[in-house]
């Protein structure tokens, strides 16, 4: 395992609450009783009519117990948890219902990190379909001194209904950028789905996921956003998707389109590398190769991550005293790369 200093900054929980909500539901998202009692997870777009994965995925205490979380960390050597709500967060819901249920999620996560004795830390959940509200939760958390707790924020791409890219998330992004707060940029609903059918999760969650974090970046980047606020706190999962791997051809086609080239101050290139990553790819060279990608210093910006409870080791059911492969294969990635490299990722 990971030295006891390690920090997972890619671990998410379904918030009691949010359960709550969940097992309400009639549509996806939503939590329904599988064939032998058991929690199945339905909440990816599609679903529920494609015949691979209209079951679902059973899920259990894992992933919304704190106790499951903390030996989870204890069982992998991870010393704290950087907490985030899972997707789909509030997307599915109208904007005044979001900023309500926003302040519920934010006040319990803060409460549950609270109570760990600092092993856990939080990423807010915010409304972004109401961009007013998300920068005045953001105020409020700030106000009521969650800044102990709360680190950050985890934000889905789909931002108020038109990409994070919206001029509408201006005052969110001010905000953030005010307060230095990180902003995790973690996918939900796929792209180029319409070719996964009859793959099960598989494609979905290898392909669609990273597609969907690799045009949102893109989309930061083109549109000037980060221009405009240089300042945010960027986080990446699952490595940046593929857009590490297609920077180059990137930096090229926007030198070449000169309308685009024009609006931005900096190649494309120049604004991934002020973005951080977590370590989730599962294979040493792709690391290495991102990390000399970045160029000097270009670990400084790899996280260690493990995105639990999600990828628990199949068809266990003890699985606090169980290692997970996912998570094992993960910490091996970063464990066959040079000892201060690995140091600094851990």
């Amino acid at each position: 395992p990971p030295p006891a200093t390690a920090v997972d900054v890619h671990s998410h929980a379904y918030l009691s609450s949010y359960m709550d909500l969940l097992r309400a539901r009639t549509s996806v998202p939503r939590v329904v009783q599988g064939p032998a009692g058991e929690d199945r997870l339905v909440i990816l777009p599609g679903e529920d009519v494609e015949a691979t994965t209209a079951a679902g995925r059973p899920i259990g205490p894992e992933y919304f117990d704190v106790g499951e979380k903390l030996r989870f960390m204890d069982r992998h050597g991870i010393a704290t948890t950087l907490l985030s709500l899972a997707n789909p967060w509030l997307d599915f819901m109208e904007p005044e219902e979001a900023a309500v249920a926003a302040k519920v999620l934010n006040d319990e996560m803060h409460d549950v990190c609270e109570a760990s004795g600092g092993r856990l830390l939080g990423l807010a959940t915010l409304p972004t379909q109401a961009p007013a509200a998300a920068a005045a939760e953001l105020r409020r958390m700030r106000a009521a001194g969650y800044s102990r707790t709360i680190k950050g924020v985890i934000l889905g791409t789909s931002g108020a209904g038109k990409g994070m890219d919206d001029p509408a998330l201006d005052e969110v992004y001010a905000e953030l950028e005010e307060q230095g707060m990180l902003v995790f940029i973690h996918p939900h609903h796929g792209v180029g789905t319409e070719h996964f059918h009859g793959a099960g999760h598989a494609l979905f969650l290898a392909l669609g996921f990273p597609f969907e974090t690799t045009t949102a970046a893109a989309r930061l980047i083109v549109s000037g956003t980060l221009d405009r606020f240089p300042g945010l706190k960027l986080l990446l999962a699952h490595s940046g998707g593929t857009l590490p791997w297609l920077i180059g051809r990137l930096d090229s086609c926007v030198m070449h389109d000169l309308a685009i080239a024009q609006r931005l101050e900096h190649a494309p290139s120049e604004y991934l590398k002020r973005m951080f990553f977590d370590s989730i790819n599962y294979r040493t060279e792709n690391l290495t190769a991102l990390i000399e990608m970045l160029g000097p210093g270009g670990e400084d910006r790899i996280l260690f991550g493990t995105d639990n409870p999600f990828f628990p080791p199949p068809g266990e059911s003890a699985l606090a005293d169980t290692p997970w492969p996912s998570t094992v294969r993960i910490i091996d990635t970063v464990g066959e790369l040079a000892d201060a490299t690995r140091d600094k990722i851990l």
